[in-house]
């Protein structure tokens, strides 16, 4: 039987049906010291996301319409993306109003914007990313001279990529040269170059990683959850541009209603979510996973809307390393400040900021 994993912070029993019912005036208010919203109303919220199991959250939310329920009138329209940085672009032009993303990329954007761009505002997946690689390679030193895709450069797994292959003692930059070559690629690329023999393994989220498994024989060299305390790391989060965050707080905590609701319903229904998760995915890709895929997927991933942010300083230092990112402070990088409200309301325990940011 499928096992999907969830964190306990959405567990409570109830808890969807109390945030539905008693947070309409915490939305008007987000907090003593959050800007005031715009009175001018908003007819559309601008959404990205993967179609990545890790990314199970928001394929769920739109689905099973829990996005639709909870924002009312307005509508929730959507954009695919393959990996961080093509999604960030897209809010930093103001094409996006809002991406589930990974943690990287979330960084970068504040960074390089001095921290105008955007704010992270919940969690919602934890796990889920391994380096796989063909037959013949059992252990790093294997590596030397062969070459690994990446989803896209600067992306999160492209970044602890980097870092893992520096620890193991082997050079690589952004140009692709280096002791291990890294060849940022798109994901369904990947798995056909992989097939084709053209690459010797790569760093990859679910279900990318079990599709390399499954379906073309890979094996994992290195689990990322193997490199983390507790086998928690942050894999996606939900990230809001603050100009829409500040001009329409009540739009972003209807947003959140609908992502723990999704959440919560991942917890809720273990035997169906899997069809539910792999039916989105063929929506947006063609094809649906084996069920053999799916199933290994869901396993090595767990969702909560904590977003970990004590993981976060390791992360910015991870990228500076990597080479991806510019040094710089992301205190502020976080405002849970509705989703903390929410949660308290229901009866939850509030998620915490780390010192960076609101909460």
């Amino acid at each position: 039987m499928n096992k999907i994993r969830t964190a306990t912070a959405l567990t409570t029993l109830g808890l969807v049906a109390a945030m539905m019912a008693g947070c309409a005036s915490a939305a008007a208010n987000p907090g003593d010291n959050s800007a005031e919203g715009d009175t001018a109303p908003v007819s559309e919220l601008r959404l990205g996301y993967f179609a990545n199991v890790t990314h199970a959250p928001a394929l769920v939310g739109l689905e099973e319409g829990l996005f639709a329920d909870a924002l009312g009138d307005v509508d929730v329209t959507t954009q695919v993306f393959n990996a961080g940085p093509a999604a960030i672009e897209a809010l930093s032009a103001g094409a996006i109003d809002a991406t589930y993303i990974g943690p990287n990329p979330s960084i970068n954007t504040f960074i390089q914007s001095g921290g105008e761009s955007a704010r992270i505002i919940a969690g919602a997946a934890t796990g889920g990313a391994a380096l796989v690689v063909r037959e013949g390679i059992d252990d790093p030193a294997d590596l030397e001279g062969t070459t690994i895709a990446t989803p896209q450069l600067g992306n999160t797994q492209d970044v602890s990529a980097r870092v893992w292959l520096a620890d193991q003692g082997f050079e690589t930059d952004t140009s692709g040269g280096g002791d291990v070559q890294i060849t940022p690629t798109e994901n369904a690329q990947t798995l056909t170059l992989f097939q084709d023999g053209q690459l010797d393994g790569a760093w990859l989220p679910e279900p990318w990683v079990s599709r390399l498994i499954v379906d073309a024989g890979a094996h994992v060299l290195q689990d990322e959850a193997d490199l983390w305390e507790d086998g928690e790391f942050p894999t996606t989060v939900l990230l809001v541009r603050k100009e829409f965050l500040d001009e329409h707080p009540d739009v972003v905590a209807d947003l959140l209603k609908g992502h723990e609701a999704a959440v919560q319903w991942i917890a809720d229904n273990a035997a169906e979510a899997p069809a539910v998760i792999n039916g989105a995915i063929e929506k947006e890709t063609g094809k649906p996973l084996a069920d053999a895929v799916i199933q290994r997927a869901l396993e090595h991933v767990s969702f909560s809307v904590d977003p970990h942010a004590d993981t976060f300083q390791t992360l910015v230092e991870n990228g500076i390393e990597a080479g991806t990112q510019k040094e710089g402070s992301i205190e502020g990088l976080f405002d849970l400040r509705l989703l903390n409200e929410q949660l308290e309301a229901a009866g939850a325990e509030p998620v915490s900021a780390a010192g960076l940011g609101e909460d």
